[in-house]
């Protein structure tokens, strides 16, 4: 075993603080909201947002359901206490958490 690696050894946790990082789950909930909020801005007639409002006809198959992106993002913005509006404004005024 290499004495000197174990011993200058520093935790991710303590270098993410130092180097000032957000942590990964912040930052995709920050991506993800950011899309949303674009979203949200399309006109109603765009495929894009289409797309987001469609619902799939049938059922789903057997097991647990995979979460749809709706459902993540609807999450973050609990996660943050946001409403519709509120993350319209949080991208604009906050920069989308930069």
């Amino acid at each position: 075993m290499d004495v000197w690696r174990e011993a200058t050894r520093v935790p991710s946790k303590v270098l993410s603080e130092r180097l000032g990082l957000d942590d990964i789950i912040s930052v995709l909930q920050q991506n993800r909201l950011r899309w949303y909020v674009h979203m949200l801005q399309k006109e109603d007639n765009d495929w894009v947002k289409k797309c987001m409002e469609y619902e799939v006809e049938g059922a789903r198959p057997r097991g647990r359901p995979k979460k749809t992106w709706r459902e993540i993002v609807e999450k973050d913005c609990k996660a943050r206490r946001l409403n519709r509006e509120d993350a319209m404004s949080w991208i604009v005024v906050d920069g989308g958490g930069r």
